[in-house]
């Protein structure tokens, strides 16, 4: 695996670091074999519960950063938070006028 350099562009609307998710990972090394990896372990890990999901594909495991106008996770796409920052012109939630709104509060609560 080669080394990521951080820039603004890997931390996410909400502040996790996109560098250490293994959907940018796979992308920045082109690795089809963590993509294959990441995709089971997503549809185990997410495709159950109230919210129930399609099955991810290797195929799926493909992004650049959440604030990348380019190509980014399918769930990304779909983020709420991502979409609020964009709509309100921001690179992060600490820039917001709401900040620590109930949304981010349940995401961090999952994720930290």
């Amino acid at each position: 695996m080669k080394k990521i350099t951080k820039n603004k562009q890997d931390i996410a609307m909400c502040g996790l670091d996109c560098s250490s998710c293994p959907a940018f990972i796979a992308t920045q090394d082109n690795d089809d074999k963590l993509r294959k990896k990441t995709a089971k372990e997503w549809t185990e890990r997410y495709g159950k519960g109230k919210r129930e999901r399609p099955p991810v594909k290797p195929e799926d495991i493909n992004c650049k950063g959440c604030l990348s106008a380019g190509q980014i996770y399918l769930y990304c796409h779909q983020c709420k938070i991502r979409k609020c920052g964009f709509k309100k012109e921001i690179k992060n939630c600490n820039e917001c006028k709401d900040y620590k709104c109930k949304q981010l509060t349940e995401l961090q609560k999952h994720f930290f």
